[in-house]
């Protein structure tokens, strides 16, 4: 049963957020023609920096916590995270949508992003001899500063507030992968890599990660399903 905890972990953050998809009020299958291309997208970036983090030693995974199944040596339950959890993220982010119409973090959208692009910038220049550290801060910077080129502060606000949403169900999920019930971790950190700051066992760098992955899900995701995208789409 051990070799299940990974994918069981998976499969608890999926579980709601499937049930709920077809709910009548908030309708989120509805947007799906736009969230699986951002996943899929998404994915493609992720995946790849996966792969190079695996193969510099930042990280590893523990055989005895997954299924055996591996591809570009990534477990299959590696791949499968960055269709669950996108989809997971999403899910919330049109969750508090309906239920708080009002943007109330909506003043907050510039600031966010003067604070935190240079602080991301600073500190991932500050420790570029951590690649977990280094890369994780520099390309969250680069996805919000992105975000802010295309969107200007639009939809950073509802992103924000979703993202600290997120952040118990990460903690929570995040912790059991880094060992927090476990003899073992399922996901071995190279902490020579990172900055040894872990919230439980969760190393800081991943609430970063985090970010990053969400908010690229999410300026695609809107991208696609804006007014004017639409309107392409339907003259093809």
């Amino acid at each position: 049963m051990e070799k299940f905890l990974y994918l069981g972990v998976l499969l608890f953050a999926l579980a709601y957020p499937l049930a709920q998809s077809f709910e009548h009020r908030i309708r989120f299958s509805s947007q799906w023609y736009a969230l699986f291309p951002a996943i899929l997208i998404s994915a493609a970036i992720f995946i790849g920096w996966d792969y190079w983090f695996t193969q510099l030693g930042v990280w590893e995974f523990n055989p005895r916590y997954v299924l055996g199944i591996f591809y570009l040596e990534l477990p299959i339950e590696e791949w499968l995270f960055f269709i669950i959890v996108p989809f997971a993220c999403v899910f919330i982010y049109e969750v508090l949508i309906y239920f708080f119409p009002k943007d109330i973090f909506q003043p907050l959208g510039k600031p966010f992003v003067y604070v935190m692009v240079p602080f991301l910038i600073g500190l991932g220049l500050l420790h570029l001899d951590k690649w977990y550290t280094s890369v994780s801060f520099l390309a969250c910077a680069a996805v919000i500063f992105g975000h802010f080129l295309i969107f200007n502060d639009r939809y950073l606000g509802r992103f924000q507030f979703a993202y600290l949403v997120h952040l118990i169900p990460l903690m929570l999920c995040n912790g059991i992968l880094t060992g927090g019930l476990t003899e073992e971790p399922v996901v071995i950190y190279n902490n020579s890599e990172n900055l040894g700051i872990r919230i439980w066992t969760v190393p800081i760098e991943d609430s970063i990660y985090s970010m990053s992955l969400f908010l690229l899900n999410i300026s695609i995701f809107e991208k696609i399903r804006s007014p004017k995208t639409i309107t392409k789409l339907r003259s093809l």
